[in-house]
């Protein structure tokens, strides 16, 4: 029997053999020159290789997995006494010590034998869906996540449409994630929970590999990028109790971790090529390896598509690369640079008549965008000691943010004049140019008898918009981002410093019982300056205007095991959103005036629940959520001493989002009969139920020189469905795996007056509840060939999910009706 990083508790015994004479007890890493090698083979107790186990060395930066053969190779290992660990999901952690010496192998055989108490036979293997989700661990090397609602989405083992980014199947374990599925090209990611707004994820502070690659996480946090989702080994999600240690925003943190290189030979290549419905190509191309103190990792991606609305075409290009360099034992060090180009075309929005009569059509055929990323990073990873590790980065992003078309009500028709001419198009732009840096630190130490664990850390960030809108383009039908004029109206300069301290600390109260208490310092600033509108005469309107604050956040979390496998958790945060650039410069009017007393939205979430697992066949994860957001920023409609309208951007409310988040995953063929020669099925239900409501949120009308002001207490939060519900199945045979998937969600608003008869141009309006189905399926032939397939949207529904107010509609975004794709991948 092949056992594999999916194995439950084992014990494992070390048989050792070296081929060194012993050398002096207390020799010291990294003094003695020329180096040894460490080599060894993982084994269960019939002699078959045990493939993906973890093997590290205690206290260093060096760590492996073992390959297909159950192999491993250290190679460059200065002389001295090393602690070897040996350890994998389900797998019982275990040391062994040994001596390396200069220019001697030494060579570790490990057998694992399966534990009779813990580990049956027959639940060795289950549906290939119950290893599609997990949590994360208390401590990890950079974060504690002890009492925090966690979930982790395992890829590798995702049956779902990886080509196209499919999010509602991605996301379909973790309950109460909302969507926004207006884009089928895959390329922007708009999620979000607990009531906030999926706009391009920007409730989240989202990260690759631990770094930000939002616009500007402060001023301007839209995630205009995400990477390939074939290139990601697993998404990290913490809701609310991420503010911590991750700073803004409400939703928590997204962490898209990419997969890493091969540790365990030289080189390796993994492609995947694919097509599908309507001219969809796609071409995913990796390479990575260990050599030596040497890994290397890069991949290259491009997709392209005509989309399934008419005007809908995109090609998009990603490519990654990465070195990290063992300089010591105990040093590492990473370069890594992530490069995406997409040029897209924008179908545009519908009014609701349009919708009814066909989704598919278009009457915006001059729309493109576009959005060139760049994001560099150096870290470095020190070993201080066997329960200490240092991590610091140095991060920067360069790109923009492009877009022309025509930008008027959808009820106003994009055609040519009598002289057959097309009206100009309008060109707006963002250059982005930021950098940072963090340092964080995780530690072990004792106190009374007890382990405990401190995570510590800083943070810088500097950024820089350069916003320019409102520009004159031509009057073509391309991408083209030449002005027709000499300058912007609008030409913005935004900045943003932000520097901030946190520390938490895990307790271990006792054997079960862990608490974790928490705070975070931060200072703001925010500037910007330039021009904010041209006169008809040619004279400009300025802006210059800077705020700067300073505040604390504070939370605890704790955790309660009531049994193996099983945890109680509870989490309470403060968090914050700040005043972003759009709050401080309005869209069209000239009479506005921002609040001098304007404050960052503060609140708090709450966080109670119960998750764990039994045996193979049973995961489970179900808690209570309450998050309170506090000055809410908005627009009134005011008059000044002559009695003439403006508006003012100020706190205008308060809402407040609690609900219930359940997923539920069940295997009753390993719960009821054991082995089976037909194959596994799972069972899952993802359920989230959110209760979003304003409890007090101003609004102001003018008429005959009156103003008219009323709270909206007690509406329902815009774009915040009741309830969002996605059941499927998951069947395993050998390496064939098939998924369905239905996806159910309830009605929303669109607006926060809770308007229920769309208006003309269809920006506001019900947003209708509608149902969807998926079927995916998966073939792994040899570990080498990988066969996928699916169909999006099986019963070709029509329904949508955004009503848009401006770029890219305006109007109502129809999502995707049936697609297909076919994928057939290598591996070696």
């Amino acid at each position: 029997m092949r056992l594999t990083i999916c194995s439950l508790a084992l014990v494992v015994t070390f048989y050792t053999s070296s081929i060194a004479t012993p050398v002096d007890d207390n020799p010291k890493p990294g003094i003695g020159l020329p180096a040894g090698t460490l080599t060894g083979v993982v084994r269960d107790r019939s002699g078959m290789p045990a493939e993906g186990l973890t093997v590290r060395l205690k206290g260093t930066v060096r760590g492996l997995t073992t390959n297909q053969a159950g192999q491993f190779r250290f190679q460059d290992l200065p002389e001295g006494n090393y602690t070897v660990i040996v350890s994998g999901v389900g797998v019982l952690p275990h040391e062994q010590t040994l001596t390396i010496r200069r220019r001697e192998t030494t060579a570790l055989d490990v057998v694992i034998n399966e534990s009779v108490a813990q580990l049956t036979e027959i639940k060795i293997i289950a549906a290939k869906g119950l290893r599609e989700r997990e949590t994360l661990p208390s401590v990890t090397p950079t974060a504690i996540f002890a009492g925090k609602k966690t979930e982790v989405i395992n890829l590798s083992a995702l049956d779902a449409n990886l080509v196209t980014n499919n999010t509602r199947q991605i996301f379909s374990k973790t309950p109460g994630v909302m969507v926004w599925e207006n884009d089928g090209s895959g390329v922007q990611v708009g999620v979000s929970v607990r009531g906030l707004s999926p706009n391009r994820s920007w409730e989240f502070n989202v990260r690759q590999n631990g770094v930000d690659i939002s616009s500007d996480p402060f001023g301007y946090p839209e995630a205009y990028y995400n990477p390939p989702m074939e290139a990601v080994d697993r998404i990290e999600l913490v809701r609310g109790g991420a503010s911590l240690q991750y700073g803004p925003q409400f939703g928590g943190l997204l962490n898209y971790v990419l997969k890493p290189a091969a540790q365990n030979k030289p080189f390796s290549l993994e492609t995947q090529q694919t097509v599908g419905s309507y001219g969809l190509f796609s071409t995913y191309n990796r390479i990575s390896g260990t050599v030596g103190r040497l890994q290397y990792n890069a991949y290259a991606h491009y997709r392209r598509a005509d989309g399934w609305r008419e005007n809908s075409g995109y090609g998009i290009f990603n490519g990654y690369a990465s070195l990290s360099y063992a300089v010591t034992n105990r040093l590492r060090l990473t370069a890594e640079l992530t490069r995406m180009y997409n040029e897209s075309q924008q179908p545009g929005g519908l009014t609701d008549a349009q919708f009814a009569q066909d989704a598919r059509q278009s009457s915006r055929a001059r729309n493109w965008f576009s959005t060139p990323w760049t994001v560099p990073v150096l870290t470095a990873e020190y070993a201080i000691s066997d329960q200490t590790r240092l991590t610091a980065n140095v991060h920067g992003l360069i790109a923009d943010r492009n877009s022309i078309g025509f930008t008027s009500a959808i009820t106003t028709p994009d055609i040519p004049n009598a002289a057959g001419q097309f009206a100009n198009r309008q060109i707006d732009r963002d250059l982005y140019r930021n950098w940072g840096s963090e340092l964080r630190l995780v530690t072990g130490y004792t106190l009374f008898g007890r382990k405990h664990n401190l995570s510590t850390g800083v943070k810088y960030f500097d950024g820089h918009t350069q916003r320019q809108q409102q520009g004159r383009g031509d009057t073509g039908r391309d991408f083209n981002l030449n002005l027709q004029t000499d300058r912007f109206p609008r030409d913005l300069s935004l900045s943003v410093t932000n520097v901030a301290f946190f520390a938490e600390n895990l307790f271990r109260i006792t054997n079960r019982w862990t608490v974790t208490p928490g705070l975070r310092v931060e200072s703001l600033t925010n500037d910007i300056n330039g021009r904010f509108s041209l006169n008809a005469n040619g004279t400009e309107n300025l802006v210059s205007q800077q705020s700067s604050r300073r505040f604390v956040l504070a939370g605890i979390g704790t955790e309660y095991k009531l049994a193996e496998g099983i945890t109680l958790y509870g989490n309470a945060s403060q968090a914050y959103r700040p005043v972003l650039f759009s709050d401080l410069t309005p869209a069209a009017v000239t009479d506005f005036v921002v609040d001098p007393n304007l404050r960052d939205a503060r609140g708090y979430t709450l966080d109670a629940g119960l998750r764990g697992a039994v045996g193979k066949y049973l995961n489970f994860d179900i808690g209570y959520f309450h998050l309170n957001y506090n000055d809410r920023i908005g627009t009134l409609t005011l008059l000044n001493a002559a009695n003439r309208p403006y508006q003012l951007r100020t706190n205008v409310g308060r809402s407040v989002s609690q609900g219930v988040e359940a997923y539920v995953e069940f295997d009753p063929v390993v719960a009821f009969a054991g082995r089976s020669k037909v194959g596994y099925l799972s069972l899952f239900a993802s359920v989230g139920y959110t209760d979003a409501r304003y409890r007090s949120l101003r609004t102001s009308t003018v008429a005959n020189g009156q103003v008219t002001e009323i709270s909206l207490g007690d509406r329902r939060v815009e774009n915040a469905p009741e309830l969002i519900s996605r059941f499927g199945a998951n069947y395993t045979y050998k390496t064939l795996t098939v998924t369905a998937l239905l996806n159910r969600v309830g009605m929303a608003y669109s607006d926060a007056n809770n308007t229920i008869t769309p208006s003309a141009n269809a920006q506001t309006g019900v947003i209708p509840a509608y149902q969807v189905v998926d079927l995916s399926a998966s073939f792994d032939l040899k570990k080498r060939y990988t066969f996928r397939a699916g169909v999006n949207n099986l019963t070709d529904a029509r329904y949508f999910t955004r009503r848009a107010g401006g770029y890219p509609g305006p109007g109502i975004l129809p999502a995707d009706g049936r697609t297909g794709y076919l994928s057939v991948g290598l591996r070696l």
